[in-house]
């Protein structure tokens, strides 16, 4: 690891020393401004700021570490800067093969920006590092992965079951994973997973992770539908992803329209990957995924594959729900009947590492007309995400505000939203994420 510092770049270092510093890390000579006062007597800690010390003063405090926990952090930041500088080369050249064509095109995604941001420097998280060396930048091997996720005690998500095949859909993984936090919904209709499935199981979430990172160590490309999802429960942070709920472009013209996987493969591939009301398969989804990159590349990526999705069907149980999202954590769930009216149930949504402040949840009506009602007598702004779903903005006082949403689209075609996990959990992308997402690929394209 000393070598790795002594050769890093300046920012790199500054931001390591930064998030020591923010999590109270402590070296041989204590933390950074004990350090500082220790090292360099005539300023000590006075010019505290990293990004104003030479390269030599932060390369010695970070040399201070020796804890092994303390090393794979430093490592894995610095894996995170490579695969950064990796990825700002992938959106500008790589265009030799079909496949890295398809890289480019999930990486250019209006959507991508939000979606991938990972907190890949976070506790658990592995960044997997793709050298860059031609013929590994050049390789066109694939696999696809899908994973199942229940819900836990402290309202995260965690996964339960991965399956990975490679580009003739031999299977490469096909686990369930022991999660190391209480479950309190294993969603056994939707994930086909019961908790007899998980009694003799061993395999935790590293386990699968080493896996998943030798699959990917020599350039693969990771293949998937809305890949981010089963990124993030994974902890994992790999750059060449081709995202299929991405590359196939909706009949409308939306670029910010993610059709289901079902959808997808009956209108590319002619098939369903499921009957309606049965649970998802790891496997056949990744297969399904991989098919639809074969689909893809036999038509012509640079070829116009419109398609016309067919309408998901939204179940009535669904359609009798208001999806609460951007709750502030200020506001508790006795509050959220005053703003809501009618007798609804309150179910918690699993949260996001990062999303802070706010938090989701669903109000379960006995029907839909239940639902209807109250949500035209919610007091709000009416608006439209960008699937079309209703969805009014209510404000609570003088700042704070949430957002009350339908289940269902009321647009000409019928068309409802149907990202990977459509009806669960996932929040909608709305017009000022649209519009934040627009500006930080104007601030991309300038620096590139």
């Amino acid at each position: 690891m000393e070598d790795k510092i002594e050769i890093a770049d300046k920012k790199v270092l500054v931001d390591i020393v930064k998030l020591v510093q923010k999590r109270g890390l402590r070296g041989k000579l204590g933390g950074w401004k004990e350090f500082l006062n220790s090292h360099d007597r005539k300023s000590g800690a006075r010019l505290s700021d990293p990004s104003k010390r030479p390269h030599e003063i932060l390369a010695a405090f970070l040399n201070t570490f020796s804890k092994e926990e303390d090393l794979k952090f430093f490592d894995n930041v610095m894996r995170h800067h490579t695969n950064q500088y990796i990825l700002e080369r992938l959106k500008n050249k790589s265009r030799d093969s079909p496949e890295q064509i398809l890289v480019q095109v999930t990486l250019q995604h209006p959507l991508y920006p939000l979606d991938y941001s990972f907190p890949s420097i976070d506790e658990g998280w592995i960044v997997v590092n793709v050298k860059n060396k031609p013929k590994v930048m050049k390789s066109t091997a694939m696999v696809a992965v899908d994973c199942e996720m229940v819900l836990c005690k402290d309202g995260t998500e965690a996964v339960v079951k991965v399956s990975v095949v490679d580009h003739n859909l031999e299977v490469k993984l096909n686990e369930f994973v022991k999660p190391d936090r209480e479950i309190v919904d294993y969603r056994t209709t939707i994930t086909g997973v019961s908790s007899q499935d998980l009694e003799a199981v061993t395999s935790s979430l590293a386990d699968i992770q080493k896996s998943m990172k030798k699959l990917l160590s020599n350039g693969a490309i990771l293949v998937g539908h809305s890949l981010h999802n089963d990124l993030r429960v994974l902890k994992l942070d790999h750059v060449r992803v081709i995202d299929t709920s991405y590359i196939f472009q909706s009949s409308d013209g939306s670029m910010h329209r993610r059709p289901s996987l079902n959808s997808l493969c009956q209108a590319v591939l002619g098939y369903e990957v499921r009957k309606k009301g049965a649970p998802h398969s790891c496997l056949d989804d990744a297969r399904a995924a991989m098919n639809l990159v074969l689909a893809k590349i036999k038509h012509g990526v640079d070829k116009e594959f419109p398609i016309s999705l067919v309408q998901d069907h939204v179940p009535e149980t669904e359609m009798a729900k208001l999806f609460l999202h951007k709750i502030p954590n200020t506001v508790n769930i006795e509050s959220l009947h005053k703003i809501i009216p009618g007798e609804f149930e309150t179910e918690l949504q699993p949260s996001k590492k990062g999303q802070g402040r706010h938090y989701s949840a669903l109000a379960v009506f006995k029907n839909p007309q239940e639902a209807d009602d109250a949500y035209e007598n919610v007091q709000g702004s009416q608006l439209k995400d960008t699937y079309g779903r209703p969805q009014k903005l209510v404000k609570l006082g003088t700042s704070d505000t949430l957002f009350v949403r339908k289940m269902v689209s009321e647009e000409p075609n019928g068309r409802t939203p149907s990202n990977k996990r459509a009806l669960e959990t996932a929040e909608a992308v709305d017009v000022s994420k649209k519009a934040k997402i627009d500006k930080k690929l104007k601030r991309m394209a300038q620096h590139a």
